[in-house]
């Protein structure tokens, strides 16, 4: 497994975008602020890629993560940064974390969701999700990422179901894919 430069990309006092419901910019703090306690809604990301055997690459976020350290997640999320879109914003956190380029993004869809992590933190996310392939090989930043695998679909869900090893929006995110957007998703299986 080739890593890279281990380079710092995420800080606790970069401003995220604070939303309304409607995804509205309303402002922004600083995303330590914004994932305190409940947290406050800000814009936020999911990506899921796929490799031509169909299977999704995963990754374990960073020991050094003060929320959700070492639990398996999607392929790749994060925040926009003040004067980007989302599409920028992806494709520049998917060069930061896995050192690669993604030419077929397609957005799939919006959802919010708020969960609290033990006594440390929260997420409170207006999250959108995106799908692609990969076909490059995987460059990590272990600042972002402790690990990566590809994973099979039909193993998937005993990952899911083994409780305390995955991210909950990853868990979410998945159950939304296969149940409401299949065919999109079959294209890239």
């Amino acid at each position: 497994m080739k890593k890279s430069d281990d380079y710092i990309v995420s800080f606790d006092n970069e401003d995220l975008i604070l939303v309304d419901a409607s995804d509205n910019k309303i402002g922004t703090m600083s995303k330590f602020d914004c994932h305190q306690d409940g947290g406050r809604l800000h814009r936020a990301f999911s990506v899921f890629l796929f490799n031509a055997r169909g299977e999704l690459l995963i990754q374990q976020r960073s020991a050094s993560k003060r929320l959700w350290p070492l639990f398996w997640s999607n392929s790749c999320c994060s925040h926009p940064r003040q004067g980007e879109n989302l599409m920028e914003a992806v494709t520049r956190r998917l060069h930061d974390e896995l050192g690669i380029s993604v030419s077929n993004l397609q957005y799939v869809y919006k959802f919010s969701y708020a969960v609290m992590y033990k006594d440390i933190g929260s997420e409170n996310e207006l999250c959108s999700v995106y799908m692609g392939s990969v076909d490059q090989k995987i460059n990590i930043n272990n600042n972002e990422i402790a690990d990566f695998k590809f994973i099979n679909l039909k193993d998937l869900p005993k990952l899911l179901k083994r409780g305390n090893v995955c991210t909950p929006w990853f868990i979410m995110e998945w159950e939304q894919l296969k149940s409401k957007h299949k065919k999109l998703l079959e294209s890239f299986l």
